[in-house]
């Protein structure tokens, strides 16, 4: 279990944690006995429940220090599902932590929500979604990163070596706007139903901004957007035209999604073009990389073509492609690092609304 401080009074407390290094640098919630237990209620789970291990230090995620990053963090009762499932997705040996935490790349973990938890918790899905303003996706992000700083021991400049980050590594969570997407929701191309909620976690930089005007021609229109995508996806200076490897996210807004789905194109068929066309040619590489830098360097060295094309993505299943953020010109890429034993992938948690909890002293109130 987590070990208690003591404090003379609340502002004590606050300065404690962040002397301790406790904090993400902006004030905290203090997690008292009672606000912690409150929040450990709303799982339904036992406190010394383990949600797996969290790198680099490998420190043991129980619900109960998950509720203490969460109150922390500002969290209402009803986020705590959300985050137990982050959290969860988070300590997964697929998504390699401890690496991710680690490395002097500028990325942390975007949390995307789906499902019936996207209403029930409040969180936004349009008009700055991953900016301020929105206390559930800020708060159920930020508890990610406070159990990454305090469970996993990320802590810049000693175990998160990341050169210089980026306003994510704060919090990055968002919801799909399942309502203005013309496809299905995105968990349900991962295996879920539309009626579970999950979260899907995805280590990434932050968002690249695409910019697409309209065409009058649909199919033009439809065109254009695919070729900035996927030249997003493919920057000279981006870790995957160089590696190839890792998960990107393609962030849609509504209006780029249905001018897309207006001409034929389902969310499987965007993936397949977007490889085809996030490519670039040796000789463009050259240009920016060592003879023998990157994981092609062997057909580099066996002179490669100069035109050949190397692809940036590995293959369909290493994009997400989401609807979120207002209408309009602009649409998002994060690109992602590459490395790390299982190749900076995503994982998909569900996530339990249900759980039955017991609520201390109903019972004898009632009577």
């Amino acid at each position: 279990m987590s070990r208690r401080l003591a404090a003379a009074s609340e502002e004590a407390a606050l300065e404690q944690l962040h002397e301790a290094g406790c904090t993400d640098g902006l004030p905290v919630v203090v997690p008292t006995p009672a606000r912690v237990e409150r929040m450990v209620l709303a799982s339904g789970l036992d406190g010394d429940r383990s949600l797996g291990r969290l790198g680099p230090n490998l420190g043991e995620a129980t619900v109960e220090k998950a509720a203490v990053a969460a109150v922390m963090a500002g969290c209402l009762p009803d986020h705590f599902p959300v985050v137990v499932a982050a959290v969860r997705a988070v300590c997964d040996p697929r998504l390699d932590m401890t690496e991710v935490q680690s490395t002097t790349h500028n990325l942390g973990p975007l949390v995307v929500v789906n499902g019936p938890a996207v209403g029930a918790c409040g969180l936004a899905v349009g008009f700055g979604a991953l900016g301020p303003g929105h206390r559930a996706n800020a708060s159920i992000g930020r508890a990610v990163r406070l159990a990454m700083i305090n469970i996993g021991g990320g802590r810049p400049g000693t175990s998160d070596m990341a050169l210089l980050g980026h306003p994510g590594k704060f919090t990055f969570c968002l919801g799909e706007d399942e309502e203005s997407s013309p496809w299905p929701p995105l968990h349900t191309s991962l295996g879920f139903g539309a009626d579970q909620s999950a979260v899907t976690v995805a280590c990434t930089e932050g968002p690249h901004s695409v910019l697409c005007f309209p065409d009058d021609d649909p199919e033009v229109y439809a065109d254009h957007l695919l070729n900035v995508l996927a030249a997003s996806l493919s920057g000279l200076g981006a870790n995957n035209t160089h590696f190839a490897r890792g998960t990107q996210v393609v962030v849609l807004n509504p209006d780029h999604a249905v001018a897309l789905a207006d001409v034929g194109y389902d969310r499987a068929a965007v993936a397949l073009v977007l490889c085809e066309r996030a490519v670039r040619t040796w000789a463009e590489l050259a240009t920016v990389r060592s003879r023998g830098s990157g994981i092609n360097r062997e057909q580099r060295d066996q002179g490669a073509d100069a035109e050949a094309v190397v692809a940036a993505v590995s293959g369909p299943e290493a994009l997400l492609i989401l609807v979120a953020g207002g209408t309009g010109l602009y649409s998002a890429v994060m690109p992602s690092w590459g490395a790390g034993p299982h190749g900076n992938g995503h994982v998909t948690v569900e996530i339990d609304l249900d759980q039955a909890c017991e609520v201390p002293g109903v019972a004898a109130a009632v009577s």
